[in-house]
């Protein structure tokens, strides 16, 4: 009995003691694990530091590499084990202690932004930064093979001017920056008033690409460009927005016609042969797009402000140059194939004649401010019957062209031979004010209808509408050059000595 109980004492001492070994194993481990982190950590921390440089140009035979570094051109050896197959020139290295190259660690995605002004092959082109100083550099491969389009003038790239390499194309160009490049929703339904002026453009701009087989048959050429003039405020932008829309309807290519719209005054830059380049860069980008026939319209708007008469001393005479770089891309060596400029302005007196002449933009269209007839069309465009209103829409619109064209002295003009000429508001009306009426009308209705009247829009409303509008715009009248005002009216010749603001906004 002793024996068997001591036996179960020394068996159960055994276990007790496996335990504490077992634990006492596994502090070790943790502690050798610890050990060999603590180690690894002072390693990483005794590691010197690494440098990065551009590869610019690796050679297998040497196993050698051209690098530039910390503002040095350097050349390094490659250590073993690096991925050779990954160097290519452009990409970033990692270069050891020993001034070796350890890794390639990509492309950089950070840098300088410059603009490319042109290819000078498939491997070097000339970019200039926002100082304009020019720089030739190369084309890293994460440019020509990583892009889904090779690089062209006017596009914002990624550079390192020091290394000499452009990394990657930035979508965002230049041409982006001072031209809107859409396909317009605007049609030809939507503009009320002007059938005959439609018309004109219509002939103009769309039988040439509806009917090209007859214009080769009458070895005619089509237009290369249209004038649209008259006064502000009546549907020039409009139009040129419908023809875009309208030749992608027509032939068939919808949503693959372009309207570039160019904003002129950001055309404009202070260093010498600047503003010349962009107008070049606007034009490359559209024959571009109209390399697989797609219709291409490039809009100016305000014409006048870039493209006025040479020599005039109006401004600082940089139309002196502007306005021949214009016409060279109009009629130069290089064929503007389905390519329409249309430009717009209300001061049609002021653009060099060299630019109006037959051959460049050939078409003029003048659209007049509307008449009696064609104010309806326009209320109809803007004031429909689905719209909360007190009466049928024709019958407010029928009412309210009426009180808009009452008789209702403006202005007077005293004449060089001391006659006088009493100019009305409605000499002075516009689609953009009769679109700006109906708003009104529609703000009068809402806030009615928010203190508890919900008649909606009303002949009534129209009319304290009108007489806001025609309140507003007596305000605003330039008295300084009587000459102006038979312009404004769109009645050249008259000699006009003294103007003089008469009469009231109501009848």
């Amino acid at each position: 009995m002793q024996s068997s109980a001591e036996t179960s004492r020394l068996e159960q001492a055994n276990a007790q003691l496996a335990a504490r070994n077992q634990k006492l194993a596994e502090l070790l481990r943790a502690s050798r694990e610890q050990l060999a982190q603590l180690s690894a950590q002072v390693e990483q921390l005794a590691t010197p530091p690494s440098t990065y440089g551009t590869l610019l140009e690796w050679s297998p035979v040497t196993n050698t590499a051209e690098v530039f570094t910390a503002q040095r051109h350097m050349r390094l050896t490659v250590a073993p084990g690096v991925a050779t197959e990954l160097m290519h020139p452009g990409v970033q290295v990692r270069i050891g202690e020993n001034l070796h190259i350890v890794e390639v660690t990509g492309y950089s995605h950070t840098g300088h932004l410059a603009t490319l002004l042109e290819l000078i092959d498939d491997k070097r082109g000339v970019i200039a930064d926002h100082n304009g100083e020019e720089y030739v550099v190369k084309l890293a491969a994460s440019v020509t093979t990583a892009q889904t389009r090779q690089p062209r003038a006017g596009d914002t790239v990624l550079v390192d001017t020091k290394a000499g390499y452009i990394f990657e194309v930035i979508p965002k160009t230049e041409i982006q920056r001072l031209a809107l490049e859409e396909v317009p929703t605007v049609s030809y339904a939507d503009i009320g008033g002007l059938h005959t002026q439609i018309e004109q453009i219509q002939d103009a701009v769309e039988l040439p690409f509806l009917h090209p087989d007859l214009y080769r048959t009458y070895d005619l050429h089509p237009p290369k460009g249209v004038l649209l003039y008259g006064p502000p405020g009546c549907g020039k932008t409009l139009i040129a927005k419908a023809v875009a829309h309208s030749l992608a309807q027509r032939i068939g290519l919808e949503s693959r016609s372009y309207f570039i719209n160019v904003k002129g005054p950001e055309l404009l830059n202070k260093y010498v042969g600047e503003t010349e380049r962009r107008i070049r860069m606007i034009f490359e980008r559209a024959r571009e797009l109209a390399e697989d026939g797609r219709p291409v319209i490039i809009f100016f708007d305000e014409m006048e402000s870039i493209f006025r008469t040479r020599g005039s001393g109006v401004s600082s005479d940089m139309e002196t140059t502007v306005v021949p770089q214009l016409l060279t891309e109009i009629d130069g060596v290089e064929r503007l194939s389905n390519v329409i400029v249309i430009g717009a302005t209300n001061r049609e007196e002021l653009i060099d004649p060299a630019i109006l002449r037959p051959g460049r933009l050939d078409i003029k269209i003048r659209i007049e401010r509307p008449t009696k007839y064609q104010a309806v069309d326009i209320f109809a465009k803007h004031l429909r019957d689905s719209l909360p209103t007190a009466a049928p829409a024709a019958q407010l619109i029928a009412g309210v062209v009426d009180y808009m064209y009452a008789d209702r002295p403006y202005v007077e003009l005293t004449l060089l031979d001391g006659s006088l000429e009493i100019l009305h508001y409605r000499d002075f009306i516009s689609g953009a004010m009769i679109a700006n009426i109906v708003d009104r009308a529609k703000k009068f209705a809402i806030k009615a209808h928010l203190e508890g009247d919900a008649s909606g829009i009303t002949e009534r409303r129209l009319q304290q509408a009108v007489d806001a509008e025609y309140r507003e715009s007596e305000d605003m009248p330039n008295t300084t050059n009587p000459e102006e005002w038979s312009r404004i009216i769109g009645r050249h010749g008259l000699n006009v000595r003294h103007v003089r603001v008469i009469g009231t906004s109501t009848p």
